[in-house]
């Protein structure tokens, strides 16, 4: 009968192998899903700037020379996760076609930088901020022209 020879101190020697590996892709698996969240939060930032500028332009449709009441409209739409009445934060630019009567275009832009709160994305990206602009167009209802 043939004995075969184990080496008991490979066995010892390959322990801590499978922790250092769980512990290097545990790192740059938190990094993705840090990233995926930040981006995630961004585009629901996004929907935020872009549902404020429709709401401006469906007022503007109807009452497309008060540009108050455009922005107010759109500064009031939201405090989360984008404060709209933070207005060094948030830029609102109204402008219209056709004389501002009916037929013609109400244009309502917002702008918003967002804050990259991960500092290897800003790193990646080369900023600190993701410029969002969003810009909706409506129809001018009323008044009728002249």
């Amino acid at each position: 009968m043939k004995k075969t020879r184990t080496n008991k101190n490979a066995v010892g020697t390959e322990r801590g192998q499978s922790l250092v590996e769980l512990s290097s892709m545990l790192l740059v698996i938190l990094i993705l899903v840090a990233g995926a969240v930040d981006l995630g939060m961004g585009f629901f930032s996004f929907v935020a700037v872009r549902d404020a500028a429709q709401e401006g332009a469906l007022y503007g449709s109807l009452y497309p020379t008060d540009t108050s009441g455009i922005t107010n409209r759109v500064r009031g739409e939201s405090s989360a996760p984008v404060d709209l009445s933070d207005v060094s934060k948030v830029t609102v630019s109204i402008s219209t076609t056709a004389g501002a009567c009916r037929g013609g275009g109400v244009t309502v832009t917002v702008s918003y930088n967002y804050p990259i709160s991960m500092p290897l994305l800003s790193t990646i990206l080369g900023r600190t901020t993701i410029p969002l602009n969003a810009s909706v167009t409506d129809t001018i209802i009323n008044p009728k022209c002249p």
